[in-house]
């Protein structure tokens, strides 16, 4: 008997919260078109209501002053009164969407790396090849990849029997192997430019369409030239140098215009794998927008600014947001000696990717002495600029082509990687 009375109870304060609630937002939105008498009532009637549940009521006064309430609602609430599921369901919406655009502008934004100027402390789209089709994951393992690194996968068949050719180059220079941009779909439902990829068995085109900053070269150089080590487009232009040099070329007409082909040497047979990669999500960092706003950025921090004020960027690319590691900060003088980058004559520190670049430990290549730092050159970074530069050096578009960073187009630093799920991870 008791617990039946104290779930009346509590069902009752229950009902009455929710009617208070309601006749808040009734009195605000809808005040200026009530009578003088309705919101007269509905004030008093609420403040009766709203004493009764600080008094801890029984559950019959409740009950009674909660229906007396409703009655003054009913007449005057318009379409906030009756509340229904669809329309409190709408306004958590609203309000949720609000504090998630807030909380994305002024503290943590999420940021897609689409390149790999940054690899490998942070990976773009990449290509994972597979030269044996007993490499190639099967459907679990392959639903299972995707999940957990953003493996979209690619198998590329032969149309016919006869030799590989690579197209190189064209009227678009989107890479090194032929290509041009399409119109498509991202997620297979937003619209989006991609990039439409042609490899050649003979004269029968075999196309692929990725996202247009995935690094086509890359499978390619993987499937049909590399000899075990790690992709560079330098070893790629001379693998394609090499065998135009030797005359292991042909003229093939692809999207319209005679381009030149490399022969691979390797013949397939209609339905015969042809190449076979998974297309690697680049890495999603969670970006701390607001921290540079009080303190100055570290040598040796990730730096992810804005490029609309960097002339040379914002021509190519318009306004993105480019991800590189700060080198340089104003009064500093940088050069290339080697794979070392020194700061100030000797060489930077602040960053185990700058030791292991020096090194070139593991994947990490060593820095290029190009463009303002070219060999035997050396650069000053005047007053509100920063010099960033990507930790791939041989393959990042990066300070030393583009010039400074405007300091007042930081937009922050990278925190963590929170996808693909294997590479989760503080920022490096």
């Amino acid at each position: 008997m008791f617990g039946q009375s104290s779930s009346k109870e509590k069902k009752a304060r229950i009902n009455a919260a929710r009617c208070l609630d309601v006749a808040d937002k009734v009195w605000i939105y809808r005040r200026d078109l009530m009578t003088q008498k309705e919101s007269g009532e509905l004030l008093r009637l609420a403040g009766d209501l709203r004493e009764l549940v600080k008094a801890r009521a029984d559950a019959g006064r409740l009950a009674s002053a909660t229906e007396a309430l409703e009655g003054v609602l009913r007449r005057s609430g318009g379409s906030i009164y009756p509340a229904t599921l669809l329309s409190e369901n709408v306004e958590f919406l609203l309000v949720a969407v609000i504090v998630i655009i807030g909380f994305r502008s002024y503290f943590v934004q999420n940021f897609r790396i689409p390149t790999n100027s940054m690899w490998p402390s942070y990976n773009g789209m990449m290509p994972q090849v597979f030269t044996r089709i007993e490499d190639e994951p099967g459907p679990v393992r392959e639903a299972a990849r995707i999940l957990a690194a953003g493996a979209w996968p690619h198998r590329l068949d032969a149309p016919a029997d006869g030799e590989v050719l690579i197209p190189i180059g064209g009227a678009e220079r989107l890479g090194i192997v032929h290509a041009v941009t399409v119109e498509g779909r991202s997620w297979l439902v937003l619209p989006a430019k991609l990039r439409e990829c042609t490899l050649l068995v003979d004269d029968r085109p075999v196309t692929v369409r990725l996202p247009i900053d995935f690094d086509f070269d890359w499978a390619v150089y993987d499937g049909f030239f590399s000899d075990g080590g790690t992709y560079s487009r330098a070893k790629l232009v001379e693998a394609v140098v090499a065998r135009i040099r030797s005359g292991q070329v042909v003229d093939r007409v692809v999207d319209g215009e005679e381009v030149r082909c490399v022969r691979t040497g390797r013949h397939v047979r209609a339905g015969e794998r042809l190449l076979a990669f998974d297309e690697l999500s680049g890495d999603m960092v969670a970006v701390d927008r607001i921290s540079y706003n009080f303190v100055r950025p570290k040598v040796g921090s990730g730096l992810v600014f804005s490029t609309g004020k960097i002339p040379e960027v914002a021509e190519m690319h318009g306004d993105e947001y480019f991800i590189k590691r700060l080198v340089g900060v104003p009064g500093d003088i940088l050069e290339v000696r080697g794979a070392t980058l020194y700061r100030n004559g000797a060489p930077i520190e602040g960053s185990e990717a700058f030791d292991a670049n020096a090194r070139k430990s593991g994947n990490y290549p060593g820095y290029v002495a190009a463009g303002l730092l070219e060999p035997g050159s050396s650069v000053h970074v005047g007053p509100g600029k920063f010099f960033a530069m990507g930790d791939n050096s041989p393959d990042s578009d990066d300070s030393r082509t583009w010039g400074f960073v405007p300091a007042t187009e930081v937009l922050g630093r990278p925190l963590g990687i929170y996808y693909p799920l294997a590479r989760w991870g503080l920022a490096r």
